[in-house]
């Protein structure tokens, strides 16, 4: 029932936001209007009238990309719903051994590095571990908690955290182990919820682990779980990531805005700003220091700390759907949802097709 629902909200959201014969390359300047400086304590929101991602359908990596990844080698991978594709030089290469139990394809949700170089990929039928040519599928059969995997990460140690809709479980090389986390409660809003789902596990800069739940956000710091959001105040249990900017400041994105976690104190820097109900989701920082972030996958934000900008769709524009939002090893930052992959290049969004441009 799960997958269907998610099969039918892709098929609607590819109808809705198709647009042919558009251009690739898409001039974002153009359309800039001037920022005002905002009130230090109740920044207000500029509308920039950027033309946003349209693309043609049949070159797209894929349709629907749902996350992109770099590993310490510096090998670009994409998890998609046709499975994962690994750009080898100028070549993208599906790794085709990805599959579920009954063979067919899997959706790629998110994409780590192990300790020993390892890429494990956390999908919709269990998690793959990649290394070299060898490919190992691991399933509910093996141990694992659930077969549909939101998220997963490598710590410092090496074990393998794997966050799904039914918790949390980590594998150590040898087994799979439960890892009991709080029960929360159904997001009646999304499509796919479930009391117990963890949507995002990060491990900072201090080796920390924090756990994005339904039941609220989570650190585990020296093997002890704390619930931060009945800490510090967190006005919603439904959390949806934790980022960490090249400040070591931490970024919560939840149901009900963009919290920043600083000495101690939670503040929500969107309150009042966006529209109410609409969660926030991806997070990145741009090589300015500038925090971007989605709310509800269609608007796009960027935060300078001072300012805060929507990048708002045109008359003759579809509104973007994005799963993430990611910064390579250049500087670039990448787009990736329905529609394909797009990258931000001299203020201009290039649509990435299976032929580049790389």
């Amino acid at each position: 029932m799960i997958k269907t629902k998610l099969t039918i909200a892709i098929i609607l959201a590819l109808i809705l936001n198709s647009c042919n014969g558009q251009k690739n390359e898409i001039d974002i300047q153009n359309h800039v209007n001037s920022e005002k400086k905002l009130n230090e304590n109740k920044p207000k929101v500029n509308y920039n009238e950027y033309s946003l991602f349209h693309s043609d359908f049949k070159s797209q990596i894929s349709q629907v990309v749902r996350t992109i990844f770099q590993d310490s080698k510096g090998n670009l991978w994409f998890g998609t719903q046709n499975g994962a594709f690994k750009l080898n030089g100028n070549t993208l290469i599906h790794i085709d051994s990805i599959v579920s139990e009954s063979g067919k394809d899997v959706t790629i949700k998110e994409i780590t590095e192990g300790k020993d170089g390892k890429i494990w990929l956390g999908h919709t039928d269990g998690v793959s571990s990649i290394d070299g040519e060898i490919v190992n599928n691991y399933s509910k059969s093996d141990g694992l908690i659930s077969n549909d995997v939101w998220s997963i990460n490598a710590d410092k140690h090496g074990k393998i955290w794997i966050g799904t809709i039914n918790g949390v479980c980590v594998y150590d090389g040898q087994e799979f182990t439960n890892f009991s986390l709080p029960e929360g409660k159904i997001d009646t809003t999304v499509g796919v919820s479930s009391t117990r789902m963890v949507h995002n596990i990060f491990e900072d800069s201090k080796g920390t682990l924090w756990f994005s739940s339904n039941a609220g956000l989570f650190s585990y710091p020296n093997d002890t779980l704390i619930n931060v959001s009945k800490k510090l105040g967190i006005q919603t249990n439904f959390i949806n990531q934790v980022f960490e900017d090249q400040n070591d400041q931490l970024w919560v994105s939840t149901k009900v805005g963009l919290y920043s976690l600083k000495n101690s104190t939670a503040h929500n820097i969107t309150k009042g700003k966006i529209e109410k109900g609409k969660g926030i989701g991806s997070i990145a920082e741009d090589k300015d220091g500038n925090i971007w972030f989605v709310s509800n996958q269609h608007f796009l934000f960027k935060y300078n700390k001072e300012k805060l900008t929507e990048i708002k769709k045109t008359e003759n524009n579809k509104r973007p759907v994005i799963f993430e939002i990611f910064r390579d090893k250049d500087n670039r930052l990448w787009f990736v949802g329905f529609g394909g992959a797009f990258r931000m290049e001299n203020e201009k969004f290039i649509n990435i097709t299976k032929n580049g441009p790389w």
